[in-house]
C-alpha cells in the first residue's frame, strides 16, 4: 500500500467516524464518491489488474458485512463504507480490519452490557470528548444514539481497529 491509499483509507474513516458518531449515519455520497475513487486512482495506476484488485477488495468488505447487516447486526452505511474501504486497500488489509472492528465492537458491547445505562453514557461522553476535544457540536448532538437507546455506533470499534491494524502494518 502507498501512502495515497493510506491517507484516502484514513480521510474516509474519519469522516465517517464524524458522521455516525453524530448522527448515525455515513452517507452514500461520502461512500460512494471514496469508492469511485480508488477505481480510478487502481486503472490509472495498474490498469484493469487495478482495477480488478479494487474490485475484490470492494467485495471483501461488502459480502460479509452485508450478511452482519441482513442479521441486523451493523447498519447499511457500514456495509457500503468497508465495500469503499476495501476498493481503497485490498482484500488482506479490509478483512483484517474487519476481524479487529468486530472483536472491538464485541468488546464495547461486552462493556455497555456490564455497565449501567447512565455508565455508558457517561463513558461514552468521556471517550468522545477526549477523542474530538474541540469539536463544535453540542455533547447531546454526539451522543444521541446513547440517549435514544440505539446501538452504539459501530465506528466506535472501526477507528481503534484501524489504528490497531496500520500499526501492525507499519
Amino acid at each position: 500500500m502507498d501512502v495515497i491509499q493510506i491517507g484516502a483509507a484514513a480521510l474516509l474513516l474519519v469522516l465517517a467516524f464524524i458522521t455516525d458518531v453524530k448522527s448515525q449515519i455515513i452517507p452514500n455520497r461520502l461512500t460512494v464518491n471514496f469508492f469511485a475513487a480508488a477505481i480510478i486512482y487502481h486503472i490509472i495506476i495498474d490498469g484493469m489488474s487495478g482495477a480488478a484488485a479494487a474490485a475484490a477488495g470492494t467485495a471483501a468488505g461488502f459480502i460479509p458485512l452485508l450478511l452482519l447487516h441482513l442479521a441486523k447486526g451493523i447498519g447499511a452505511g457500514d456495509v457500503k463504507l468497508f465495500g469503499a474501504l476495501g476498493a481503497w486497500v485490498g482484500m488482506g488489509v479490509v478483512l483484517e480490519l474487519m476481524l479487529y472492528a468486530i472483536l472491538y465492537a464485541g468488546l464495547i458491547g461486552v462493556c455497555l452490557v456490564i455497565a449501567n445505562r447512565s455508565f455508558g453514557k457517561r463513558a461514552a461522553a468521556g471517550f468522545i470528548a477526549m477523542l474530538i476535544p474541540a469539536a463544535s457540536w453540542r455533547r447531546k448532538q454526539w451522543l444521541q444514539w446513547a440517549e435514544a437507546g440505539k446501538k452504539f455506533p459501530f465506528m466506535l470499534a472501526v477507528a481503534p481497529a484501524a489504528v490497531t491494524v496500520w500499526s501492525m502494518i507499519s
